[in-house]
This record gives structure tokens, C-alpha cells and sequence, in this order.
């Protein structure tokens, strides 16, 4: 009786005054001369842990902290200060070294300067290569292949109806699509290869080294043409559609689905020729390139659109001759990790 009596009248008291003022203190082990003891002491059984409201005005927190009384560690973010900075209030600045360990890194170009992107390293970055042939087809002759062909082929004529000639816009719509097969191939890929407890011969990587290079594509036309309402909310349906449609495509046949990409990067060497028509017309002005290209393609500094769509068309020659040497090992009979994966193939 003692002892719920004054559980309740501790508890109306604290009720009182509210929870604004208080941080939550764990206490384990505690002797039964302390508080616990009062309370829970009269009743014989040992006290273990206890939690307790104790005063804690500190920054005046709403929500309290939980503090090891046994001498135990709390995750924490420590400050050290860096040198003075004109930028930084008092002209100091302060950098955030993780508790795990995680310094923030400090990446420098050959020339010296700072590297200013978090999205990808100096390692990451190479010359794209302009002597790939942009006229090589892959003629459909088997059903499958016809199907893929006239698959993408059905595609491009809304595309056409949409963006008209619009190329800086059809672009960016056109790499959120082509960002997903890379993807989604390299996830079907990578779980395959953790049922069936063998490697996969590269592709995994390859096939995500291509979703990664389509995505940089987007993220550089992204600072060309700036996409309207309307647009935003067309890519959020065609990716919804196109992302289960095609993950559905690869898991029942995989031929088919690496045969589909390679043609619609043959389409896509199209758009980039035709955009590369109307530059050099003189119908899309031909800015400045952006910085995020120059440095991803190691460009000249001077480099214009013109220089990037002309890299860009490039990858995706290379992206087409990947898919479709794919295809031609599953048409083998082969699975794809019987052959070595053109890692790095630029």
C-alpha cells in the first residue's frame, strides 16, 4: 500500500509539472538505499533497472536522453575545428567527424583544385570514345528479336508526338528510361547469384556501371533543360510502367530483355544524331557545356552542348553493343556468366 500510494503521488507530481522540463535516466544496479529502494524496496524484490524523471534543463530539450550509468557509451558526433573560414559565421568553421570512425573526405583534381562532387570520384571520370561505329544494327530475325524491335519502335512514336523537337527535353525523359534496365538486369542478376551460390562473370557490375552512366547522363541534361510540372509527373508514370514491365520482360526472358535495350539505344543514337542536326543549325542554342559534364568526360573547359550530346551519343552506342552481346549468349544457350562481362567498356 506504501509503496503504490507513493508510485501514484510521485506520478500525479510529475503529471503536474510535464515532461518539457525532463530527460529519462536509466539506472541499473542500483543500491536500495536510493530511491528505488523506497519505492520498490518494501515489496523484497531485487532492483535491477529503474527509470526515473530527473531535472534536465539542458538547451531546454522537449525530449529526454537515456544515460548508461555503467559507464557505457552513447553515439556522438564529435567537432573539431578547421582552419578559419570567410564563409562561416566568426569566421571559423567546424567540420563533422562521425562517431563510427567516417572522416569527411577531401578530394583534389590532378591540378590541385577541390573536387566538388559527391555523386561521383576523379576515378570514376574517363574520355568517352568517339571511334565507335554508329551504324552497327542488329537485323531481327527470330520472333523474339522482331517482338523487341517493334517493341521500341511502338514506343518512340508517342515520343515523337510529345517532344516534337524539343531534344533537350526529350533527352531527359529519355534517360529516365534508360536508366532502369542496367538496374533492374544487375538486382535480378545479384539475386541469382546469391540463390544459386555462384558469380556472376562481372555482369552484375557491368549492368549497374550502365545504369549509373545513363543516370549521369540525366543528372548533366538536367542543367540544360529544366523539366516542367507536367513533365515530372509524365516520368513518374512511365517509370512505374516501364520498371515492372520490363523487370516482368527479363524475369521470363532475358534475351528478350537485353535485345530491347540494345534496340532502343539504336533509337536513341537517333535522337542524339538529330539533336546534334539542329545544333549545328542553329535551332537549339549551343551553350556552354556543364560543369558537372566537363568534369565527369574530362572535357576541354571550353567544351559546348554540342561536345556533350556528341559523348553521350557515344555511350550509348556502347550501352547498345553490351545488350546486345548479352542477348547473343542467352540465343548460345550460355548464361551470362560464362562469359567475361565488358567491364569498363566506354
Amino acid at each position: 500500500m506504501m509503496s503504490r500510494g507513493g508510485t501514484r503521488l510521485a506520478g500525479s507530481s510529475l503529471s503536474a509539472l510535464g515532461q518539457r522540463y525532463f530527460s529519462i535516466v536509466t539506472a541499473r544496479s542500483v543500491s536500495h538505499q536510493t530511491a528505488s529502494g523506497i519505492l520498490n524496496g518494501l515489496a523484497g524484490a531485487p532492483v535491477r533497472s529503474v527509470t526515473f524523471w530527473a531535472r534536465a534543463p539542458v538547451l531546454g530539450l522537449r525530449n529526454g536522453s537515456s544515460m548508461a550509468l555503467q559507464g557505457e557509451k552513447t553515439d556522438r558526433v564529435k567537432k573539431e575545428p578547421v582552419a578559419e573560414s570567410a564563409g562561416a559565421p566568426g569566421g571559423k568553421d567546424e567540420k563533422q567527424i562521425s562517431y563510427w570512425g567516417i572522416p569527411p573526405e577531401k578530394i583534389s583534381k590532378e591540378d590541385g583544385t577541390e573536387w566538388k562532387w559527391n555523386c561521383f570520384r576523379p576515378w570514376e571520370t574517363y574520355k568517352a570514345d568517339l571511334s565507335i561505329d554508329l551504324q552497327k544494327h542488329h537485323v531481327p530475325t527470330t520472333f523474339l528479336d522482331k517482338m523487341a524491335f517493334w517493341t521500341v519502335k511502338s514506343l518512340r512514336w508517342p515520343t515523337d508526338l510529345f517532344f516534337q523537337r524539343r531534344y533537350g527535353c526529350r533527352a531527359m525523359m529519355l534517360e529516365t528510361v534508360a536508366a532502369v534496365p542496367g538496374m533492374v538486369g544487375g538486382l535480378l542478376l545479384h539475386c541469382k547469384s546469391l540463390r544459386r551460390f555462384e558469380h556472376s562473370g562481372g555482369w552484375i557490375k557491368a549492368l549497374l556501371e550502365e545504369a549509373e552512366n545513363e543516370r549521369m547522363h540525366l543528372m548533366t541534361f538536367m542543367e540544360v533543360a529544366k523539366p516542367k510540372w507536367y513533365e515530372r509527373a509524365l516520368v513518374f508514370t512511365v517509370q512505374g510502367v516501364f520498371f515492372n514491365a520490363y523487370f516482368l520482360g527479363y524475369l521470363i526472358s532475358p534475351k528478350f530483355a537485353h535485345r530491347m535495350v540494345g534496340y532502343l539505344e539504336e533509337e536513341a543514337i537517333h535522337s542524339y544524331t538529330e539533336f546534334l542536326k539542329e545544333l549545328d543549325k542553329g535551332n537549339i542554342e549551343n551553350v556552354p557545356a556543364p560543369a558537372i559534364a566537363i568534369d565527369y568526360w574530362r572535357l576541354p573547359a571550353d567544351s559546348t552542348l554540342r561536345d556533350v550530346v556528341t559523348v553521350v551519343r557515344a555511350d550509348e552506342a556502347h550501352h547498345r553493343d553490351v545488350n546486345h552481346f548479352a542477348s547473343d549468349i542467352h540465343y548460345q544457350g550460355r548464361e551470362l556468366r560464362e562469359s567475361a562481362a565488358p567491364l569498363g567498356y566506354h
